[in-house]
């Protein structure tokens, strides 16, 4: 073969392997994308989950520059709030409970106490008697007159004057809610002269509240412990009043007092004083036990005097249960108010629970401020007041219509 056709043919094949690689390349192009594309097709999965909201959360925390830190405070305070609203749902059926408990020991221990006055002959009221029935009545408050065997005369003059009669007395019961009794054990030798005295006059009237406690001027603390409790367990009431038979007293006057405090779980209504403690024997009002309030000529702490004064039903019914560990001091205010210091109680000093026989009390009703209770302190209560009370109740008295056009 010639140069020539060398040469031809040379330029030839150059000319072809150019192609052909141009071709190639082509083909290596095509062919990889096609398969890249198949590659990155997303395929409809069946197993992949959707992103839920707490991770959308999570996410758009993330995107907005805060941390998972954010998100777990979050979650922090969303439990936090579920906690705090199932602790206050647990307290308040606690709380339910605890009530519900107390009511039940006050009513054993009120049928106990019943059980064992008619086991050893004690004299019991009607009242007490009927203890036991179910579906209580709630009133407004139990007025308990504390009186003796040797007070018939007071009895009959604060029946003649502010405590309602027969009918009266029982639509007092059933519209405005107020129970009036006088309260009063019995003798040393129960079924004596002395019982079976009260038992008819209790006949006559049925106002009576008996107590299986043994009658005694030095066992007043023992009397009203025993009132307190007794009363809690016979009557369901917002509040607990004892009062002497020589005081007078406003009825409508006493219940709107007492109303405006009815929302407070555990209140102490009187005239507060904290007068000095009396070592020297043979004086009024001697404290035996004058060493346990520190040096000679300390006073007593606040306590209500113990002409009138009126205590919640949560106290009441704390007494019924405690009855048996609560300590009686010689003076029944002093044991009264010795009762609440370690708890928590609002002392309320309403000084028209002590105001003075006439003029005083008179000057105040002409006033407006017409007084609660009225009585001489110089005699701890209205002196001579089978004889007086009549004129105190004339002239200090707030009128029968106020009792019953009263709402409380």
């Amino acid at each position: 073969m010639s140069l020539n056709s060398r040469g031809e043919l040379n330029s030839y094949k150059s000319v072809v392997s150019q192609k052909w690689t141009l071709f190639l390349c082509l083909c290596c192009f095509c062919a990889g994308m096609f398969f890249t594309n198949r590659i990155w097709i997303v395929p409809e999965s069946k197993g992949i989950t959707r992103t839920t909201a707490t991770e959308a959360e999570k996410l758009k925390l993330v995107s907005e520059g805060c941390g998972i830190r954010i998100l777990q405070q979050k979650e922090v305070r969303r439990d936090s709030k579920d906690l705090i609203g199932e602790v206050y749902k647990t307290h308040s059926a606690i709380q339910t409970l605890d009530k519900t408990i107390s009511n039940l020991e006050m009513e054993l221990a009120a049928a106990r106490a019943a059980q064992e006055s008619m086991l050893s002959g004690s004299p019991l009221s009607e009242d007490v008697k009927k203890t036991g029935s179910s579906g209580k009545k709630r009133y407004l408050m139990v007025v308990g007159i504390n009186t003796a065997f040797s007070s018939r005369k007071r009895r009959d003059s604060v029946r003649a004057t502010w405590m309602p009669q027969g009918e009266k007395r029982k639509k007092l019961e059933e519209e405005k809610g107020i129970i009036i009794r006088f309260v009063i054990g019995h003798s040393a030798t129960s079924g004596g002269i002395l019982d079976r005295a009260i038992e008819a006059e209790d006949r006559k009237h049925g106002d009576f509240l008996r107590l299986d406690h043994v009658e005694g001027y030095l066992e007043l603390s023992a009397k009203t412990k025993i009132y307190f409790a007794t009363a809690a367990a016979v009557w369901d009431a917002d509040f607990y009043v004892k009062v002497d038979d020589d005081v007078h007293v406003n009825i409508a006057t006493l219940g709107e007092t007492l109303v405006r405090h009815r929302k407070k779980p555990r209140v102490y209504i009187g005239c507060m004083k904290s007068g000095p403690v009396l070592n020297q024997k043979g004086v009024r009002y001697h404290e035996p036990e004058y060493w346990k309030f520190g040096e000679a000529g300390n006073k007593y702490f606040r306590h209500a005097t113990g002409q009138l004064y009126a205590i919640s039903k949560d106290l009441a019914t704390y007494i019924s249960i405690n009855q048996h560990v609560l300590h009686k001091y010689a003076n029944e205010d002093v044991s009264l108010g010795s009762w609440f210091i370690g708890l928590d109680v609002d002392h309320i000093d309403d000084r028209r629970l002590c105001c003075g026989t006439p003029p005083d009390c008179e000057w105040k009703a002409q006033a407006g401020n017409i007084c609660v209770a009225s009585f001489d302190w110089s005699c701890s209560g209205i002196c001579r007041s089978a004889d007086r009370i009549k004129e105190v109740h004339r002239r200090c008295g707030e009128g029968e219509k106020a009792l019953w056009s009263a709402t409380f």
